[in-house]
């Protein structure tokens, strides 16, 4: 065998065991995750508990050390037929505000409801009724982020392209709301927003109903970009 011959089998051989050591530690951290208990069954979850299980998890997220919960095989054959998602997020489109990445969590634990600026249209509300009512979420979390492209054309209030202008539109009442407050305008327009939309879905009788009942909860929420934290601003 010639020599270059064998370095290559030894180059081959080495990548075969680091691609074997590789698919090992997946393979644990799969069953890591397999293992974690699951709870997420809202008839087992107060709207509390909801609230701390999603603070909990960002407090994973912020801190580097993500458990990665129901990611597992067989949480996805679990939830395959039916779902049961233990709390309801209405966040911004915003690709940096992922909900379960930012909560440390999985497959069928949060249902998610996503539109520019956060905001609470007819289409939003009825997917959260479905949720809420059907699915039985005990937790409903509007959650506004650092830095809103949607809150921050708002606040400019200039001419839009397209259909772009009706999250202007709908986040407007909120930026009025804080026009003559001190401090930076976007920040305050982002958390008078997320109030607001809350205003706008405590009008629903569906959620309502689940509120006077003390079967739901609704929270509002703000994400740091920079940190990655989720700060409580009800």
């Amino acid at each position: 065998m010639e020599r270059r011959d064998f370095l290559r089998l030894g180059v081959m051989g080495a990548f075969g065991v680091m691609m074997t050591a590789s698919d090992l530690l997946w393979q644990v951290k799969q069953a890591k995750a397999a293992e974690l208990p699951s709870d997420n069954n809202p008839q087992s979850l107060s709207p509390d508990a909801a609230l701390q299980k999603l603070i909990e998890g960002n407090q994973r997220f912020v801190q580097h050390q993500p458990q990665y919960p129901d990611q597992s095989a067989a949480r996805l054959q679990e939830v395959a037929q039916a779902q049961h998602p233990f709390a309801t997020i209405l966040s911004c489109a915003d690709s940096r505000v992922p909900a379960e990445i930012v909560f440390d969590q999985g497959i069928g634990d949060i249902f998610d409801v996503r539109i520019a600026g956060n905001i609470a249209i007819p289409e939003a509300v009825g997917s959260i009724e479905y949720a809420v009512a059907l699915l039985g979420t005990p937790l409903l979390m509007v959650l506004g982020h650092e830095r809103c492209g949607a809150v921050t054309a708002a606040v400019q209030n200039e001419a839009l392209l397209g259909d772009i202008s009706t999250f202007v539109k709908a986040i407007k009442p909120a930026v009025d709301k804080v026009k003559n407050q001190s401090g930076d305008a976007v920040e305050n327009a982002v958390v008078a927003n997320v109030q607001y939309q809350i205003e706008l879905l405590k009008r629903s009788h569906i959620l309502a109903e689940q509120l006077q009942s003390s079967r739901l909860k609704i929270v509002g929420g703000r994400y740091d970009l920079d940190t990655g934290r989720v700060t409580i601003i009800t």
